[in-house]
């Protein structure tokens, strides 16, 4: 299961606007390097074709899927709590 967290506004390569969700799935545990435990969830985004208002009233709906992390050519991300820069190779989408 997989939940409505937010809604933001996009726009396609023609500049027509579009509302996309962002999604989150169930909170994981996971050990780091050191020994410690730390509690973690997937998210992604996935594009609608709800106007805002419908969105709106979509948030904190629960529906059935999970979110997959999927391969994809390396792109770079930038940690926002760091502000490194790093390389990643894959990405998490929706799957139902």
């Amino acid at each position: 299961m997989v939940t409505i967290k937010s809604y933001f506004l996009s726009q396609n390569v023609e500049g027509k606007t579009y509302v996309s969700f962002e999604l989150v799935g169930d909170i994981e545990v996971f050990q780091s390097n050191s020994g410690r435990f730390y509690a973690d969830i997937k998210k992604c985004k996935m594009p609608t074709r709800l106007d805002e208002d419908t969105a709106k009233i979509m948030i904190g709906k629960v529906i059935s899927g999970t979110i997959v992390k999927k391969d994809c050519a390396a792109y770079e991300y930038t940690i926002p709590a760091t502000g490194e820069v790093v390389s990643l190779t894959h990405r998490y989408e929706y799957q139902p």
